[in-house]
């Protein structure tokens, strides 16, 4: 009776203990993550450019999308305070099954910009293709974007100033058979076909009724900067705390508010999609 009872109870704790053995979890499907990098002036950065809506709005959780442009910056003075260097790095970082960079200048490349203006012939088209050259070599696929339109008007007709430069990075993407954003033809014809009333909207803070009553009549005037209305933000309690920092806001006709941002990162994300499809999984429209 004893060796029973003793069969009987190895065989219930042997039972037991399979009961308590974890079934095996399911294999995990590694991520495959990939990033965005944008670099450029104030018309791509945060406060400003249309890449604060495209970061926020038009990619999935499945892309990183780091955006480096720096407002008053130039193909040349970008690379000249070492803004490159730091995008570069970011290209590099391993673990990403794919990495794009956007590249767009040409505003403060213009002359008479001192410490930024690049010449058009020579150093524009050198700096892009040094751009494209070292984001091939840094594992990263370029895509060159030719320069946001200003919002200016005479007599009804866009006065489209950044042409040349848009001519120009246009011939570095085809002769280097880089995938090209032609946002300068795109945003020219939308912002033509809107009227300057409406352009205006595009702006961070509203025009003057001065500027709105010319932009009526479909000629624009020289908007004077205004300081933003904003509040300043509270001040730290602890007075050793430094200040945060605040935005700047004005009405002009380059600078985009968050109409303006949500606009052209939806071309711009439109554009992207056509002319680099293997991206289409990562945009949002």
């Amino acid at each position: 009776m004893r060796a029973g009872v003793l069969c009987l109870t190895g065989s219930f704790a042997a039972h037991t203990a399979l009961a308590d053995t974890p079934a095996p979890s399911p294999a995990v499907t590694p991520i495959r993550a990939s990033k965005i990098i944008l670099i450029g002036d104030s018309t791509v950065a945060v406060q400003g450019g249309w890449g604060s809506s495209f970061c926020a709005e038009h990619v999935t959780s499945f892309a990183a999308c780091v955006n480096l442009a720096r407002g008053g910056r130039s193909s040349g003075s970008y690379i000249a305070e070492g803004s490159w260097t730091i995008a570069l790095n970011e290209a590099r970082t391993p673990g990403y099954a794919a990495t794009w960079l956007l590249i767009q200048f040409g505003h403060n490349d213009q002359p008479g910009k001192p410490g930024r203006s690049t010449d058009l012939a020579t150093e524009f088209p050198a700096n892009l293709e040094r751009y494209v050259n070292e984001a091939r070599a840094a594992g990263a696929q370029p895509i060159l974007v030719t320069p946001l339109t200003r919002r200016m008007f005479q007599g009804g007709k866009l006065e489209n100033g950044l042409a040349p430069w848009a001519e120009a990075i246009t011939r570095v993407a085809n002769e280097m058979k880089v995938p090209l954003i032609d946002l300068n033809a795109r945003s020219t014809a939308a912002v033509q076909a809107m009227g300057s009333t409406a352009a205006n909207e595009f702006a961070q803070r509203p025009p003057s009724p001065a500027v709105a009553a010319a932009a009526a009549t479909g000629t624009t005037i020289p908007a004077r900067t205004e300081t933003n209305d904003r509040p300043p933000a509270p001040q730290p309690v602890d007075p050793k705390l430094p200040p945060m920092a605040q935005p700047k806001l004005s009405f002009d006709y380059t600078h985009l508010g968050r109409k303006g941002s949500d606009y052209f990162a939806a071309m711009v994300t439109a554009e992207l999609a056509s002319a680099v499809p293997e991206m289409r999984p990562l945009l949002i429209p």
